[in-house]
Parts: C-alpha cells; structure tokens; sequence
C-alpha cells in the first residue's frame, strides 16, 4: 500500500476556527490537506465572534486560561503546552494580522474585523495548497477494520486518506452549520457523547419586573451576579457587564453563569434558582447608605428618586424604591434610616428569579460532547479508531466567553493537526511495500 492509493494524507470536516487551524497545521507538516465545509464558506462562526470583531485568545497565563475553561479544561493543559494563547498571538502576528489588548485579557485583531482573521487564515491555506470543498456535506466517515478510510459525502463522491479530522461544532448557532452532525461520526466509531446543554447562554427569569418590560434594555457594567442552589447554598460569582431582556439577563457575566444555570437544573431539576445583582461591588453596604443617605440629606425637598439621580442608572431607581417598600415621591423628611437600608441592601444584592437558559440552538457554545476520556488529550486522537481525531466544540471541553473557547479551537485544530499529518506519513511508511 503507498500513499497514491490514497488521494490526501488528512480530511478535515468542518470550516470553522478548529477545522482552519487543523488544515493549517497538517498542510504546515507537508500533509496532502483536504477540508471539507458544507456551507458556502469558511469561517462562518468565526466571523461572527467577539461581536464581529473575533476575541482570538486571551492574554492571561495558562493556569488562568484551565480555570475559565468549566468544561473539563484540564484535558487540554498538553494542546495548550503545545500550541497556547502565547503562539496563537506570534502566530496571526507573523500572519501579518496586528493584535491588541483589551479588558480581561482579552485580545482583538486592531482592524477590529473578525474577517481580517478568517481571510488572514483562508488565504494561508490556498498558499499551501489545501483542496477546499464548500457545499459538500459529509454523509459518513469510512471506518474499517478499526481505522478510517476517508468520508463519503452525501452526493455519493467518496473522498480517501486515512486520517480525518472531526471539527465541526456542537449544536449551537446552526446557522453557522454547527448542527450536531459530528457525534453520529463519532458514535460510530465507537465513542461516547455526553450529554448535551446549553453553555454560554442567556438566563430566562420570571420576575414581575421581567415580565412587564420595565427594565428592558437596562445594561449594567461591572457588576457580580451570584446564584445560589435551593438548599442556598452559594453556586458561583461572575463579574462583568450584562443586560435585562424580555426574558431574562444576557450580556457576558449572564452568558459564563449559564453554564452554572445548565449544571445545575442537570443536578436538582427544573427548579428556579435565586441570583442576586451586586450592582457596586466596590463599595460596602455600610459605605452605600452613608453616600446615598447624604444626598438625599442635602435635598431634603427633593423626592428621594430624583436626588440620588446619578449615584444609580436612572431606569432601576423606581424599581429599587418598589422592592423596597419607598414611594417614589418620598422626602428625606419622611424617610427612616432603617427603610433607607432596605434599598441600599437591594444594591448589593437586586433578586433575581433563573428559571433556567435559552435553548442549546440559542447558547453560543454547547456543553458535552465526544467524551475527553476517549481522546488522547496530546494529540487530540480517538483511542478507539486509528487515524481518527477531534477538535474543537464536537468535544465535551467549553470555556467561558473572552476569548477561551476559540483559544480551546486553535489549540486543538492545531495539535489535530500537526499529529494525523505524522500519523499519517507513518502509516504510508509502515504500509509501503
């Protein structure tokens, strides 16, 4: 058997982030590369990251970056050793695609155009040679006698290398093509697929103050959100940014905590979960009622809703003042110190009533997968069929917005990459005769 029996040394299915970079390094080896993307082209879901802009990485250190990953980070300290944050960075900068910092660590392209990124990365694999077949869903990948042989696509073409790449996506943004194709390919291959769920999600609540749109569209900045189990115990704080809707909280610190929402109704069931809102976390309850107290303090005429004006985003005040039993017209003169509390104590923690998330169509990233335990963690290969890895979403390893999960699509595309090349090169090597 020698390499002309076959017509590419490494298949990859899938045109996202993972699949780029696993075409990039198995072309960068000197591997026969073809990629296979069923939509009409590549990066889809890349172009739309970051808001448009594509957060690449983060800057952060390595044992920061396995702490924002929930979803089994640990599986990927070797890809990160590898091929991390630090090389991804040298990488698009040696690609001539400028980088910069943000807050929390996280790291645009200067353009702030996420297709400088996708087009940076298309145009390296037309350098090198990489056949690219858009419009071309796969039907299934060939296995036999415990090794792949290379995928049939659903017009009936089969395609032959004896190495393949699964990188295409969970279930989330189907518009992207991420509909959950690859865990049939990988069931029948023998793997697990773990449960599914939504992760990086927008929260649903049923507060009265949800339900009437009142505070539709009010974004907070900095804030911490806490939720808590039924039993009240503390679950886990996010800080951040976030925004009301008219069904729940969204924005990024509400997106990393619906992965905590998703684990947890997993655990005790469909139960709602109490949040609380500090909406300053910088300053204590003690020195929130001596400032906010003080100005109502200094207008004593004024209604209290409209001398704290400033201190608070104007469109929560009325809310705050109703949970807290205060009329909005109320006087400093007519005030008690010990109802003044009971707002500002709803400053540091506003209620919040989670029912649960958006569905798994509407998470950005999806929770579960191929099963890590069934994946060499160094090479991204399946121990159960030779010439067969994974990269990226399709397994069950997800990270927190900022620039983690497609940190977790370029390390993995990468080591995929570089090891079904060699793989590869040794097959032909050991087969020729």
């Amino acid at each position: 058997m020698n390499r002309s029996q076959y017509k590419y040394d490494v298949i990859i299915i899938g045109g996202g982030p993972s699949g780029l970079m696993s075409a990039i390094a198995a072309s960068g080896q000197g591997a026969r590369v073809c990629l296979v993307e069923k939509g009409s082209k590549l990066g889809r879901k890349l172009i739309i990251s970051g808001g448009g802009r594509c957060n690449v990485t983060n800057a952060k250190e390595q044992d920061e970056l396995i702490k924002q990953m929930p979803g089994n980070g640990r599986f990927m300290y070797s890809a990160l050793t590898q091929f991390g944050n630090r090389e991804i960075i040298q990488f698009f900068e040696e690609l001539g695609v400028a980088l910069k910092e943000e807050d929390r660590g996280r790291m645009f392209p200067v353009t702030d155009k996420a297709v400088t990124v996708a087009q940076a990365l298309i145009d390296l694999l037309k350098q090198r040679g990489v056949s690219i077949h858009l419009n071309a869903a796969v039907k299934e990948v060939l296995y036999s006698e415990g090794r792949v042989g290379g995928i049939m696509l659903q017009s009936g073409e089969k395609i032959t290398a004896p190495c393949v790449i699964i990188a295409v996506g969970g279930c989330s943004v189907p518009q992207t093509g991420s509909t959950g194709d690859g865990y049939a390919w990988a069931k029948a291959a023998g793997h697990t697929i773990t449960e599914l769920y939504p992760t990086e999600v927008p929260l649903t609540a049923n507060d009265s103050f949800i339900r009437d749109k009142s505070i539709q569209g009010l974004s907070l900045r900095d804030i911490t959100m806490t939720l808590y189990a039924p039993n009240g115990k503390k679950i886990n704080t996010q800080e951040g940014d976030m925004i009301f809707t008219h069904f729940g909280i969204s924005g990024p610190a509400s997106l990393r905590m619906g992965h905590y929402v998703s684990v947890s109704q997993r655990k005790y069931g469909a139960v709602p979960l109490s949040l609380t809102i500090d909406l300053m976390p910088d300053k204590t309850a003690e020195e929130i009622t001596a400032e906010s107290w003080q100005l109502i303090e200094e207008q004593p005429k004024k209604a209290v809703k409209n001398a704290i004006k400033g201190f608070l985003p104007e469109r929560i005040i009325p809310l705050l003042l109703s949970l807290a039993g205060i009329s909005d017209e109320t006087t400093y003169s007519h005030m008690k110190k010990q109802e003044w509390s009971k707002f500002t104590n709803l400053i540091k923690a506003f209620p919040l009533t989670i029912t649960g998330t958006l569905s798994l169509e509407e998470a950005f990233i999806t929770g579960g997968g191929v099963s890590v335990k069934e994946i060499d963690p160094r090479s991204m290969r399946s121990k159960l069929m030779d010439g067969l890895y994974f990269a990226g979403e399709v397994m069950d390893v997800h990270a927190h917005t900022g620039g983690y999960n497609i940190t977790i699509a370029f390390s993995s595309g990468y080591s995929a990459g570089t090891h079904s090349a060699q793989e590869a090169f040794e097959f032909f090597y050991e087969n020729d005769v």
